[in-house]
């Protein structure tokens, strides 16, 4: 697929994650990317808005300085700044790329990732800026939360954006491939909002859908006593089960 194919895709992914009836993100929230290649990809604009952003609202970068920006030491905001400028391809093009550039190099160097969405969805941000987070999302509540959004999400507490958030972003994931030998589908940054990963644009939104969802069932469990999560027999039975994983690849095509 070309450049230009995937920035297309790109487009339409984040037109739709920025749609106000879905409640995911207005005026400037989230961000969104795509990888073209092992040494290039897309990234949104700083400011740019999901709901109406065309080609021109994204920049196109390298991921080698990007990633570099994460071993560097005293990085603050203008050399953060001056990196991401250095990193375009095109060093005529305006348009700043995102402070959170860095997490996203990072999610599309995972093996099948090409897209990524990240959205501050009101129902999430519910859960994520509650006293009771951590209870809240400590288990799996429906089968097709498990299908869609995997055996478990990545939980990190609140970090500043931008590099500090990236390098926590980084070490959480490490973890989370350690403990269970595939990549996460789902994100979630404490008071800050969701990050969908996938290998299709069709992917990222139907995960983030799902994992809206799950949040609207987890704050209506707390009007009956809270989460009556599924036993981890069931959990890991739904996520293994081969026409559940057919039934995922049949839509995220």
């Amino acid at each position: 697929m070309s450049s230009q194919e995937v920035l297309a895709q790109l487009v339409t992914m984040s037109r739709h994650l920025g749609d106000p009836a879905l409640d995911y993100a207005i005026l400037g929230e989230g961000n969104s990317s795509a990888q073209i290649d092992g040494d290039t990809f897309w990234v949104k604009a700083s400011g740019a808005e999901m709901r109406t952003i065309q080609s021109s609202g994204f920049v196109l970068v390298r991921f080698e300085p990007v990633l570099a920006l994460l071993e560097q030491e005293g990085v603050d905001d203008s050399v953060v700044r001056a990196a991401l400028e250095a990193a375009r391809v095109d060093p005529a093009a305006r348009a700043q790329p995102s402070v959170e550039t860095v997490l996203h190099a990072i999610a599309l160097q995972l093996d099948g990732v090409r897209f990524v969405g990240h959205t501050h969805p009101t129902a999430v941000n519910a859960v994520l800026c509650a006293e009771k987070v951590e209870e809240a999302i400590a288990g799996r509540l429906f089968p097709d939360e498990i299908v869609y959004c995997g055996p478990a999400p990545v939980y990190i507490p609140y970090t500043d954006p931008g590099v500090p958030l990236a390098r926590t972003f980084r070490a959480a994931i490490g973890r989370y491939l350690d403990e269970y030998r595939e990549n996460p589908k789902v994100i979630l940054m404490q008071n800050h909002g969701l990050i969908a990963l996938g290998k299709t644009a069709s992917e990222v939104q139907n995960i983030t859908a799902m994992y809206v969802k799950t949040a609207r069932v987890i704050l209506g469990t707390y009007a009956l006593g809270g989460p009556h999560f599924m036993t981890q027999q069931a959990v890991d039975r739904i996520h293994t089960r081969p026409d559940e994983q057919y039934r995922r690849q049949e839509w995220d095509r």
